[in-house]
């Protein structure tokens, strides 16, 4: 039994997350901040993370941006297998993706958001003026329903990621002193205390957008597999340690959490991605 969701309708509802996710900080991050801010002993950094807290506050209250880089758009979207999509209205849409497109570019321009996307990388860097196009996921699962989930991924701590192929017969050990490594070096440029998504398996590629997925985890969650899930925990622990702190003026809190996602992988490859994201964790889902 199929079931048919308009094209208008996901215009509005990722219009609406583009405006919300940079608006209101997720509960679990905020969360998180509070927490930070009532366990850190320089004083320093305390007064920091009350500022973002403040912010975060303000910011929703207000109904204006969290931070002024209002990112480039990252859609994923989990489509069930059973639902089709259809325009009755006037829409220009006529794809899912299309729809997608120009939810993200009403957003931006109802919600008063910096549009951030240049049209070409290298020969000609205009603003394309909209924040389009947008970067989109799909996969495909069982049931009627669509999930869109909307991230605001700002610019200062995505290029603060990275990417390293390693040999398959290295130590865990050494894998793990690379990506704290990793967030050492993003310090003050990414606007920590962070958020570390990292994406161990799969090929080149699908380890980069495993260490996306896995920045939408809630922060208290942890790998379902007790190998992983010690070392997130061993992994935010040397983090903190490293003495970065909020805005890279030292403390305890230089990461919120570090969440990792798995794949399998070729016999001969050891695909590991990081992907840094600020104490601005901006993003929204909606179920359709």
């Amino acid at each position: 039994m199929t079931r048919c969701i308009e094209l208008e309708q996901i215009r509005k509802t990722v219009e609406s997350l583009c405006i919300a996710a940079c608006y209101e900080l997720p509960q679990d991050v905020l969360a998180a901040l509070k927490e930070a801010a009532r366990r850190e002993s320089h004083a320093g950094a305390a007064r920091i993370l009350q500022q973002l807290i403040e912010n975060a506050e303000i910011a929703a209250h207000d109904r204006i941006p969290l931070c002024q880089d209002t990112g480039l758009t990252v859609v994923f979207v989990e489509q069930g297998a059973e639902v089709t999509f259809g325009n009755s209205t006037v829409s220009h849409a006529t794809t899912i993706a299309d729809a997608i497109q120009e939810g993200v570019a009403d957003g931006y321009e109802k919600g008063y958001l910096r549009k951030s996307i240049v049209a070409d990388p290298l020969r000609d860097r205009t603003n394309t003026g909209t924040n389009t196009p947008t970067v989109i996921h799909t996969s495909v699962v069982p049931g009627d329903r669509l999930k869109l989930t909307v991230m605001a991924k700002g610019g200062g701590c995505e290029n603060k990621s990275a990417f390293r192929m390693f040999r398959p017969t290295v130590e865990p050990q050494d894998v793990a002193e690379w990506i704290t490594e990793v967030a050492k070096d993003a310090g003050a440029d990414a606007c920590p205390p962070f958020v570390i998504g990292v994406g161990i398996g799969g090929n080149f590629e699908f380890s980069c957008l495993l260490s996306k997925r896995a920045l939408l985890r809630p922060l208290s969650s942890t790998h379902e597999e007790s190998f992983y899930a010690e070392m997130e925990r061993d992994l935010l622990a040397r983090i903190n340690a490293s003495g970065v702190g909020p805005q890279g003026l030292g403390g305890d809190t230089t990461a919120l959490a570090v969440l990792i996602e798995t794949a399998p992988c070729h016999i001969a490859s050891l695909p590991v991605a990081v992907n840094i994201e600020c104490h601005s964790h901006r993003h929204k889902t909606a179920i359709l």
